[in-house]
């Protein structure tokens, strides 16, 4: 009998112990390796779930997306309306006819001045695969056979592609309802965003509601600096791009322009098969001469876009690194398709600067301990023995 009858037995101490002593025992590799292993493990889990229920109410999760994205983009407007003492809901409605005139009005000039060019633009693109077809053969060690054999695969596996009227008007309608939701969503959330916001933060307490707040706010910031500087980006990727294909008697500028500034949306991915079909039609049209000063053009204005133009429109904590943007942009194709390239890196350029802001914060709370202060150091040793007083000096006992 153990006294006290509430200590442990040696025999259940020595199993208790053991668990622990073998983890002890392990060397800090194979330990450190066991710990990364089973948070990569989780988070793979979680994403994967995440990713799952993305896929079941993907016309939502767009919906929403383009609904804070535009909402980031216009909220300027909306206050520039609130200043002029209009009400929350006239000035929400305003910005939001706004935004359908503008879409409307360009919509309606591109389709004017490009309508009958896009058909011609396919036979172009046709024209420059043939020829860049006659490069590749001409300079690299493939024989007509094999291209031919590659084609005439990836053609099998188009046609094999069989086309569902149902479904493809089941994506219509999805297309259309999410469109419309985005449009009503954004309307509720330039009239009753802030308030919904303060609603929220009410109902936390503590420091958290602090971090909620900060984090709020950089993720906001960060949304409405991505949304206009990427446009503002995009447009003038297009003006510069265009000018050159005028320049240079490249045909179909205008289309050409108006895929640059659509596909500057799209980090590094847009700009990169923009320009390649801005080539492929110059090399169509006037020979490898002039698709080369495109090339040439085209590597011109995005350098001086992403050295010079990014850094001054862009806020140095919206950048991403380019590896980011790319696995961002793959994911968020894998997951919805075009549109989900579209939000990827805006999503994710929020989430980081969220992340990064709840870090900080919690930094800042708790602040690392001092180590303590070191001992002074002891007098360095003279060469000369101490000084003794005369006199007697009592004897050890």
């Amino acid at each position: 009998m153990v006294a006290g009858g509430g200590g442990r037995t040696p025999e259940k101490a020595v199993r208790a112990a053991g668990p622990r002593q073998t983890w002890a025992a392990l060397p800090w590799l194979v330990r450190s390796a066991v710990v990364w292993s089973a948070c990569l493990v989780v988070i793979a889990a979680g994403l994967y779930l995440l990713a799952r229920v993305t896929l079941l109410v993907t016309p939502l999760a767009i919906a929403l997306a383009a609904t804070f994205f535009l909402a980031a983009l216009l909220d300027p407007v909306q206050l520039a309306l609130r200043r002029l003492r209009l009400p929350a809901a006239l000035a929400a409605l305003l910005t939001v006819l706004l935004l359908l005139g503008v879409l409307g009005g360009v919509g309606v000039l591109v389709w004017n001045l490009t309508a009958n060019q896009f058909s011609e633009l396919g036979d172009e693109l046709q024209q420059g695969l043939g020829r860049t077809r006659d490069l590749i053969t001409a300079t690299l060690p493939v024989t007509d056979e094999q291209l031919d054999g590659l084609l005439a695969q990836l053609r099998q596996a188009v046609t094999d592609q069989e086309v569902d009227p149902v479904a493809s008007a089941r994506t219509v309608a999805e297309v259309l309802g999410s469109a419309l939701l985005a449009l009503v969503l954004l309307f509720f959330l330039l009239k009753d965003g802030r308030g919904m916001w303060h609603w929220t933060l009410d109902r936390m307490a503590g420091p958290n509601r602090e971090v909620a707040a900060e984090a709020g706010r950089v993720g906001w910031r960060t949304l409405g600096s991505y949304s206009r500087g990427t446009m503002l980006i995009a447009g003038i990727d297009a003006v510069g791009i265009g000018l050159a294909l005028v320049l240079l008697g490249v045909p179909l500028a205008f289309p050409l322009a108006l895929i640059t500034f659509i596909g500057g949306f799209v980090p590094i991915v847009g700009a990169t098969v923009a320009g390649a079909v801005a080539v492929l039609v110059a090399l169509a049209a006037d020979g490898p001469t002039t698709a080369l000063l495109t090339l040439a053009a085209v590597i011109a204005v995005q350098q001086i876009e992403g050295n010079l133009l990014e850094p001054l429109v862009m806020k140095r904590q919206v950048r991403l690194h380019p590896v980011v943007i790319l696995l961002a942009v793959t994911a968020g194709t894998l997951i919805a398709g075009i549109a989900g390239a579209f939000v990827a890196v805006p999503i994710a350029a929020v989430a980081w600067r969220i992340i990064d802001s709840v870090h900080r914060q919690r930094q800042a709370a708790d602040p690392p301990t001092d180590p303590p202060a070191p001992s002074p150091d002891p007098p360095p040793a003279s060469d000369h023995p101490p000084h003794r007083p005369s006199g007697p000096h009592p004897e050890p006992a």
